[in-house]
């Protein structure tokens, strides 16, 4: 048997790395200002919940997969049969696959335009990135069948199509909350 797994597992990890996310958040805060600090630990926290609701079983106990069983590819049927629903929320588990990466990529845009003449090449890199975040997921889903999970094309569509609304988003956050007048402002402090 796997030996973690269920719901109040998944939860705890969720907790305890929000815990550790804001410690981040306070010692990058000291050096480098709120909100690019907050995007960063938001960031690191989002990829955490990703990976606890990802890679732990759903259930506490899945047992053994047989081998007879075991799939030995990752479904390429896109858009194939998924579930109607997900065992924490009701509702289609395609949008939740997608829902859950729109943070990562929002925080990944507005940590990035702290920078912004090197958000042309850094946003659409990081953005690549989180799709194959999503990769490695499905690839460690495939390779670790005690996980009692699924390696599904469909699920890295929907993760990358997620991760594409969020960095939409984190534009249009960038343009309101403007991050690149705080790195501004921190290295005319430090010439002067």
């Amino acid at each position: 048997m796997f030996p973690v797994g269920g719901i109040e597992v998944m939860l705890l990890g969720v907790v305890l790395s929000g815990v550790l996310c804001l410690g981040v958040a306070a010692l990058l805060r000291r050096r480098t200002g709120g909100l690019w600090a907050g995007a960063v630990a938001g960031l690191l926290w989002s990829l955490a919940v990703i990976a606890c609701v990802t890679l732990l079983p759903a259930d506490a106990a899945p047992g053994i997969v047989p081998a007879e069983t075991r799939s030995d590819t990752c479904s390429w049927d896109v858009g194939g049969p998924a579930p109607d629903g997900f065992w924490i929320f009701s509702g289609g588990q395609r949008l939740l696959n997608t829902l859950v990466f729109v943070p990562a990529g929002a925080l990944l845009v507005l940590a990035l335009a702290r920078w912004p003449r090197l958000m042309v090449l850094t946003v659409p890199v990081g953005l690549v990135a989180l799709g194959a975040y999503s990769v490695a997921i499905e690839i460690t889903q495939l390779e670790l069948a005690r996980l009692d999970r699924a390696c599904d094309a469909t699920d890295m569509v929907d993760n990358s199509t997620g991760a594409l609304l969020g960095g939409v988003l984190g534009l249009g956050l960038a343009l309101v909350l403007r991050p690149w007048r705080a790195g501004r402002a921190r290295s005319d402090a430090a010439h002067t």
